[in-house]
């Protein structure tokens, strides 16, 4: 069926009761994945009240149905632990809106994917760190989201995206990569080639913990930046996780890793000057400091001392996706100039040197908040 995007909007809209008149649907957000649109209802007593209506993006994430799934399961478990400490599950994680055939998401006519969460008002998504404490922030709200986690059977998640922070599996297809040489630019980052091929057995140091039973098998989110908290606009403390896609199986230390990757530096992931591109150890430490004091005792020892692990190996692995993508020609990451990607992975590698110089540093500061 050929239909509009308008069209296929208003079939979408079409799909729940809003419980009053709808008033519009509006363009939302910064999100570069799915489609996402802000609903306003005008409700019987006259007040206008809002909604998330998103077109999940199917190429990406081609089990809808396991995708919501997760979601569904991992929001019902977070609200009964939320109303055990007293807390508001409408503002502390995010809530599905059913369909009107009582199903988490709908079809469309031209096979896209539709679902609906309730809007969490009184809260502001930031794109970057505006003051100290918003990093500080992110960190004991994904430690938290760890904590009350802690009790739920990962094994029953779907994997949206296979091997997602399998580490060992990104070498391997960086060696795919390197061999084909499909563009021909090997011979140009020869210097980048070798950094990633002296760290192939970091690359499967976390994962062969995991298969040895040392690490346990957690929920973890999978994109730890700091857009991906909303923050109470009153106190500025973060109160909800939000874009729950990438909810999978894995290890707690990737999610502590990832924050650690994105915030604990002050340049642009695509900074060409790499004299510019430096680890913060005081960002390291406010960040592990709030994660550390809100997961508490729902990680393990081990899980704790190898934190720093999380660190180097979720940036060295975005490195190494960034240049296996340089390798192919620039097809999986967007680029908006030559030679972006290779930027973007040299910024990466950079912070991976300057993790290593200072790995005694970090394991102390992860000590002290143990």
């Amino acid at each position: 069926m050929n239909c509009t995007a308008e069209q296929i909007l208003n079939e979408a809209l079409a799909a729940w009761d809003w419980n009053g008149q709808v008033a519009g649907a509006l363009r939302y957000g910064a999100g570069h994945i799915n489609d996402t649109f802000c609903v306003y209802v005008q409700d019987e007593a006259g007040d206008c009240v809002r909604y998330i209506l998103q077109r999940i993006n199917t190429n990406t994430f081609t089990d809808p149905d396991g995708l919501m799934e997760n979601i569904c399961g991992v929001t019902g478990y977070l609200r009964k632990v939320i109303e055990e400490q007293g807390g508001d599950p409408m503002r502390e994680t995010m809530n599905v809106v059913y369909t009107r055939e009582g199903k988490p998401y709908y079809a469309d006519s031209d096979g896209g994917a539709w679902r609906v969460y309730t809007f969490v008002e009184g809260t502001v998504c930031l794109q970057k760190v505006e003051q100290p404490e918003d990093f500080y922030e992110s960190a004991v709200a994904f430690g938290n989201f760890q904590r009350q986690l802690a009790g739920y059977d990962a094994s029953t998640l779907h994997e949206t995206i296979a091997r997602f922070h399998d580490t060992a599996n990104r070498y391997a297809n960086f060696e795919k990569a390197l061999a084909a040489d499909a563009c021909g630019r090997a011979k140009d980052v020869a210097e980048e080639i070798a950094f990633v091929q002296a760290h192939k057995d970091d690359c499967s140091f976390m994962m062969n913990l995991l298969a040895e039973g040392k690490l346990p098998l957690r929920v973890t989110h999978n994109d730890t930046k700091l857009n991906n908290i909303l923050m109470d606009k009153a106190t500025r403390k973060g109160i909800c996780v939000i874009d729950l896609d990438t909810v999978m199986p894995g290890l707690a230390a990737n999610d502590y890793g990832d924050s650690i990757r994105f915030g604990a530096n002050d340049c642009a992931e695509d900074e060409p000057d790499l004299s510019k591109v430096n680890f913060s150890l005081p960002l390291f430490e406010s960040y592990t400091k709030g994660f550390l004091q809100a997961a508490g005792d729902a990680l393990t020892d081990l899980e704790k001392e190898t934190l720093p692990w999380g660190a180097k190996l979720m940036t060295l692995e975005c490195g190494i996706r960034f240049l296996t993508d340089y390798l192919e020609g620039d097809h999986y990451f967007r680029t908006h100039r030559p030679g972006q990607n290779l930027d973007r992975c040299r910024t990466q590698f950079k912070l991976v040197r300057d993790m290593e110089a200072a790995w005694d540093e970090m394991a102390a500061i992860v000590k002290k908040y143990s």
